[in-house]
């Protein structure tokens, strides 16, 4: 394959992978207050695909981290025992992943610019 097409397209994936990120940690920021609610965690798995090419494989899992109980017998979602279990999302945990995330695309859009640039450079030198 083409270094520099190889290079657009593992760009491409991790810009890919970013943006999935960047969705759940916004469903999880969204969830913040929903009762019971467990954080999603965006697992990624490195593979090869039959041809021998690398690829990345993203899978959600629940944080099994129990969220904080809270005593409120009134609470149509409390227990026996009165105390209704909050979600476990961090707000501060979530904006840096967000944070985290978007500076990860970033770079990744940076990458694949460059090497359109390149590819660009080496297109004019072939024509001349």
């Amino acid at each position: 394959m083409n270094p520099l097409k190889a290079a657009q397209q593992q760009a491409v994936t991790g810009m890919e992978l970013q943006s999935r990120r960047m969705g759940v940690t916004a469903e999880n920021l969204s969830n913040v207050d929903t009762p019971g609610y467990k954080r999603k965690l965006l697992m990624v798995d490195e593979g090869m695909s039959t041809s021998g090419e690398q690829f990345l494989a993203s899978r959600l899992e629940l944080d099994q981290a129990e969220g904080e109980r809270q005593y409120n017998p009134s609470h149509p979602m409390a227990d026996g025992e009165g105390y209704v279990t909050l979600s476990n999302v961090s707000v501060v945990t979530e904006l840096a992943d967000m944070r985290e995330a978007n500076r990860s695309y970033e770079a990744n859009l940076n990458s694949f610019q460059q090497a359109r640039s390149m590819y660009r450079s080496l297109l004019d030198i072939l024509r001349r």
